[in-house]
Parts: C-alpha cells; sequence; structure tokens
C-alpha cells in the first residue's frame, strides 16, 4: 500500500463506518494521463449506486481538506464486487474456506503461474490453499501478483 493510499485510509476509515459502510481498500493508479483514486467499500447487504454516491459526498470535502494528492484525480467510490482482491491480511482472514484464484508474477518450481483452490490458511510469508484435487498447495506471498476471490457462478 502506498503512502497516499494508508493516509487517506486512516483519513477515511471513521467517516466511512460512521455511514455504515466497511471501507475494504483504497487504491491510487495512474492510468493512461489520468490518476484515479478508488475507494472500495461494503455492507453485509451488498453496496448499490446510491450507497456510493452518499459516500462520495460526505468524503470529497475531507479529501480537499487534506489535501493528500498533489495531481488532479478522479475519485471513484465502489462495491469491491463479487470476485475481490485480496490484498490485506483482514481479506484473508475473511475469506478463509472460500475458493480463491491466484496468479503469480512468474513460474513457480511446478511450472505453473496461476492456481485456484480453496484458501485454507495465511500467514505472512504464504497462503495455503487446497486444490480440487486434495493438493495443499503453500505459495508465498512476495511472489503473488494478484489474488482474488473465485465466485461460482
Amino acid at each position: 500500500m502506498s503512502k497516499i493510499e494508508e493516509k487517506v485510509e486512516n483519513l477515511l476509515k471513521e467517516k466511512i463506518e460512521s455511514l455504515g459502510y466497511n471501507l475494504y481498500d483504497v487504491e491510487y493508479v495512474k492510468e493512461g494521463p489520468n490518476y484515479y483514486l478508488r475507494i472500495y467499500i461494503d455492507k453485509e447487504t451488498g453496496i448499490d449506486l446510491n450507497d456510493c454516491e452518499k459516500v462520495s459526498n460526505e468524503i470529497d470535502e475531507l479529501l480537499d481538506k487534506a489535501d493528500y494528492i498533489k495531481e488532479q484525480y478522479y475519485l471513484e467510490v465502489s462495491s469491491p464486487g463479487l470476485e475481490r482482491q485480496l490484498k490485506k491480511d483482514q481479506h484473508f482472514s475473511q475469506n478463509i474456506g472460500k475458493k480463491v484464484e491466484i496468479k503469480l508474477f512468474k513460474k513457480d518450481n511446478n511450472g505453473k503461474k496461476e492456481y485456484e483452490g480453496t484458501l485454507k490458511s495465511f500467514n505472512q510469508e504464504e497462503i495455503i490453499i487446497e486444490t480440487e484435487k486434495g493438493n495443499q498447495i503453500n505459495i508465498e506471498r512476495k511472489n503473488i501478483s494478484q489474488a482474488k476471490t473465485k465466485y461460482e457462478w
């Protein structure tokens, strides 16, 4: 997590929670010539457009006053979606026992770059998944380019 993302998360967490939502993640990225600050919110009953608008209106002034970001950026408030990115320990702990998809930066010793399976456990160094065939796979977190939940359609 970048310093800007961390500062924004600390700034907004309490406000978003006071509105009845959970702050799932903060992402500050450059795409082409534009910068985007993405705030992902969640609640048990799900997120709709009205929720995103409500949170956006409530946090806009806080962000302007804090002035953490010097570049012009677009603010987006969104749901993390059905297939959620797993970045933080909290994300992993909430998804123990659920199906996940793991992508690696490069092929591992097994010659694979992607895994799917049930998330069994994790720690600071690795995550452990169980494949459909019952194989346990230990994956070093530093080698993971993307981890997300896998929705069963």
